[in-house]
């Protein structure tokens, strides 16, 4: 069945598609079809900020991706989670505005993407944000992401900011002009207390456009490609095999497990690898599924007293009970906790040029996010590398749409990353051992005082507690060389009509949390696309 004939189809609706649909459909004149695989955003746990408990690892919600086994990771597999519903990743993450540094930006300037500087890109995030505190040089008041401080404290967590303090580590109120280092409280995505997602700031406004449909359970099978040119997709809505056209352009915007995933099926890729699987080559693109780049978390705990923390108040029915009424009734509490709370952006070693970890402080702790928390108080502090050097993969497993990608992150790979992580968990002690925390008598329970100081226990002991926190990105790396997929109007090389939309494309990741640089990224794009085609 062929629906209809669109100016662009846009291949999933998370915080890219979201943003996409949005500013392409505001031309009544263009017609914009968006397709999301998962379902609609009605569970009432993606809308409560702690929900992220119950969303993720839910299938309802997340494709509850898993890695190959890991050396790094002293031969695990872990949980990677994508989101399986409308807004994606933004309706199921942390909920933290992060933009990352200006060096990031400018490095992808300095690799020759022209109109990626810091400069360049400021202006997009400014435009789409409404910042509570209201405008300024660096922040936007009146765009639809939503910007707020958080409803809650917590008293351990300001001990841990008066220690962090105490070692170098200067206060901050703000992480988002454009040079992150220090420790202060994030800023989230929330609006009174509730998630504010992509599809609740995007999507939804523009829901009633005659000229935007919106088919949630549509699984794209492949791009139709003719003449070097992509004309439009052929996908699955609801199970029945149904194929949509294509006027202007088809727009990935599935992430960076599915953008590379749809390429290959769709015959754009490494053409070894796509005969193998048994597809025909419509272009050679070595550096589709390559280049891949996560941020990887070391979760250290510590065991604390004199004080509380989540723990004990959340396996309690009565604790349980009162965070329930506190939400109803004021929209404060843990209820409206990301999940972390306090962060600090620190050097792993003085001869850093700029910050290179990133702390995200949590009052809870459990030996697995989404499991019941640890029965004594104790609070999590979680340390990643921003710019790790290892590149991993994702490429098709088969020719089965439905069958997951094989997602090799090849963490702590180089002795340069299993040396930051030593070197954070260096730090992390350091900043428990300081005067502020002593009240609190912080005891080590990840990964334990038995581990050592030496290099090869410190990177032994992360490559047993990391894991993923949840930022993939660079499978279809924009730049201008032989292993570059986009150029920096985000076109793929060599097929006409065809662009990709999403953290797939950044050349580097961010120092940071990649949401809102996503969100960045399709404000962006959008401007770029209408100009295009005018």
């Amino acid at each position: 069945m062929t629906i209809d004939s669109f100016n662009y189809i846009i291949v999933g609706a998370g915080t890219a598609g979201c943003v996409l649909a949005n500013r392409l459909s505001a031309d009544p004149k263009t017609s914009v079809l968006l397709l999301e695989a998962g379902g609609k955003d009605n569970y009432h746990w993606i809308h409560i900020p702690v929900g992220y408990l119950y969303t993720l690892g839910n299938p309802r919600t997340d494709w509850c991706f898993k890695t190959e086994v890991e050396a790094g990771l002293n031969g695990r597999a872990i949980d990677y989670a994508r989101g399986k519903v409308l807004g994606g990743c933004s309706s199921i993450n942390g909920m933290i505005y992060m933009r990352g540094q200006s060096r990031d930006y400018d490095q992808w300037r300095q690799m020759g993407n022209v109109g990626w500087s810091w400069d360049d890109v400021l202006p997009y995030f400014r435009k789409t944000e409404d910042h509570y505190a209201g405008a300024d040089d660096m922040h936007g008041a009146g765009g639809e992401w939503r910007v707020e401080e958080q409803r809650l404290s917590w008293e351990i967590l300001a001990a841990f900011r008066e220690a962090a303090a105490e070692v170098g580590i200067p206060n901050t109120d703000d992480f988002n002009r454009g040079d992150n280092e220090g420790c202060g409280y994030f800023q989230v995505n929330q609006r009174r207390g509730r998630r504010w997602s992509a599809a609740t700031a995007f999507l939804k406004p523009a829901m009633q456009r005659p000229n935007l449909k919106v088919l949630t359970h549509a699984q794209a099978n492949r791009i139709i490609i003719e003449d070097g040119r992509a004309t439009g997709l052929e996908f699955r809505h609801e199970g029945k095999p149904t194929t949509a056209n294509a006027r202007g352009a088809v727009i990935l915007s599935g992430g960076s497990v599915t953008s590379p995933q749809l390429l290959e099926l769709s015959g754009i890729g490494q053409g070894a690898l796509l005969q193998q699987h048994g597809i025909a080559v419509q272009h050679e693109l070595p550096g589709v599924g390559e280049n891949l780049q996560d941020h990887l978390q070391v979760r250290l705990v510590y065991k604390v007293a004199n004080t509380r923390t989540l723990n004990l108040r959340a396996n309690s029915l009565l604790g349980k009970a009162a965070m329930g009424i506190e939400y109803a009734l004021f929209r404060t509490g843990p209820l409206t906790m990301s999940p972390s709370q306090l962060g600090a952006f620190a050097k792993s070693d003085p001869s850093k040029e700029t910050a290179n970890i990133q702390y995200h402080i949590q009052p809870l702790s459990t030996d697995k996010l989404g499991e019941d928390l640890h029965p004594f108080e104790a609070f999590t502090a979680s340390v990643c590398n921003l710019r790790p050097e290892s590149r991993g993969s994702i490429h098709i497993s088969s020719s089965d749409p439905m069958q997951q990608p094989s997602i090799r992150p090849n963490y702590l790979s180089t002795e340069a990353d299993r040396a930051v992580a030593a070197d954070a968990i260096r730090l992390t002690r350091k900043i428990c051992a300081a005067d502020a925390l002593a009240p609190y008598s912080p005891e080590e329970f990840r990964p334990g005082a038995s581990v050592g100081d030496s290099d090869e226990d410190l990177a032994r002991a992360a490559g047993d507690l990391a894991t993923t926190i949840f930022h993939p990105v660079s499978t279809c790396r924009m730049g201008d060389d032989n292993l570059a997929v986009v150029d920096d109007r985000l076109k793929v090389h060599g097929v006409a009509g065809l662009r990709v939309v999403d953290a797939s494309i950044m050349p580097t990741i961010t120092s940071g949390n990649t949401n809102s640089p996503v969100v960045m990224i399709a404000e962006k794009a959008a401007e770029m696309i209408i100009q295009d085609d005018r």
